[in-house]
């Protein structure tokens, strides 16, 4: 049964499990460990126990800290802000749609982690060879979320105190608008989300109902801080709806509008273009005997064309014809 201890890397950051090989390791004292990404400090949070078998092939505890293992997280955070300052810079030249959060480098600089937001995946290929040039050692680029970015950059929430993902929240709770709802809180989205635009992970402190039931927090849409929370709900449940036809299934409103009009006026324009009718309309067979006589007209001969006047006076008579007919 191997002797683990409790190490934490930032202050409200996960704990992981680390044999202490041998080493002498209390609670609250700084060590150097080797994690997955090198050689990093950690403080011990837990004390030293035994554990039967564990889940994963744990890592060791190296050393406790030393002056120089201080000295060198002192230049390094020298690095992480030229790092940073660099990496912003090829990023506005090369035009990536990323903001950069911070840089982190390992205690023996083999490795230099970046971490970012964005709304999708980023071909950051060409960033990587400019950083590898630049630093000469591996680089990682790692993307978090935006309540990821608000636990590493910190700030003061609506209640005047500091954000509790920074404080004393080591991993972060599904939210969802029910437990607004249930407290009697005031409907409006714009006072229940905080810095990371979120719903704030403080409603589940005096929320009495089943938190097993929470699979996964409620987004807030973009543009609806200050709406009602039943049009929020609204928005939510149609976004998950994800229906075949949006004609079919769009909300009443001046877009659904829109569409119904637009669609009348392609079937008017579709009327408009149709091709007129070529059936020509019976006429009832008048005897020679009761016709009035007509004027002379003069005929063409069977060899010969009608004069152009005639042809242009048949094509005018022809074209009212059928402009009465459409419009009847």
């Amino acid at each position: 049964m191997p002797d683990v201890v409790g190490i934490r890397f930032k202050p409200c950051g996960k704990i992981y499990d680390f044999d202490v090989d041998g080493i002498e390791v209390k609670e609250g004292d700084s060590v150097v460990v080797e994690s997955d990404f090198g050689l990093s400090i950690g403080t011990a949070v837990r004390e030293r126990r035994s554990i039967d078998a564990p889940e994963r092939e744990l890592k060791k505890v190296l050393r406790l800290v030393t002056e120089e293992d201080l000295r060198a997280r002192e230049e390094n955070k020298k690095l992480e802000k030229d790092a940073r300052a660099f990496c912003l810079e090829r990023i506005m030249a090369r035009g990536l749609p990323m903001k950069l959060v911070g840089a982190e480098a390992t205690l023996d600089r083999k490795r230099i982690i970046f971490y970012f937001t964005a709304d999708g995946r980023i071909d950051f290929r060409e960033l990587v060879k400019d950083l590898a040039a630049r630093f000469r050692t591996r680089i990682e680029m790692r993307q978090i979320g935006v309540r990821d970015e608000a636990k590493l950059l910190g700030g003061f929430g609506i209640c005047g105190r500091e954000l509790c993902c920074t404080t004393f929240l080591t991993s972060f709770d599904p939210v969802s608008i029910k437990m607004a709802k249930r407290q009697e809180l005031v409907l409006n989205v714009g006072k229940l989300s905080g810095l990371c635009s979120r719903l704030m992970c403080c409603l589940r402190y005096e929320y009495d109902g089943d938190l097993e039931s929470i699979a996964s927090d409620d987004e807030i849409p973009m543009g609806a801080e200050d709406a009602p929370l039943e049009v929020v709900e609204k928005k939510i449940s149609t976004i998950l709806a994800k229906p075949e036809c949006p004609r079919r299934h769009a909300l009443p409103g001046k877009g659904a509008e829109r569409l119904r009009e637009r669609d009348r006026e392609k079937g008017r324009s579709r009327e408009k273009n149709a091709p007129p009718r070529t059936s020509a309309p019976s006429v009832a067979p008048v005897p020679a005997s009761s016709a009035p006589a007509s004027p002379a007209t003069p005929a063409a001969s069977p060899g010969k064309e009608a004069p152009a006047e005639q042809q242009k006076q048949d094509k005018k008579h022809e074209h009212y014809r059928r402009r009465r007919r459409f419009k009847k």
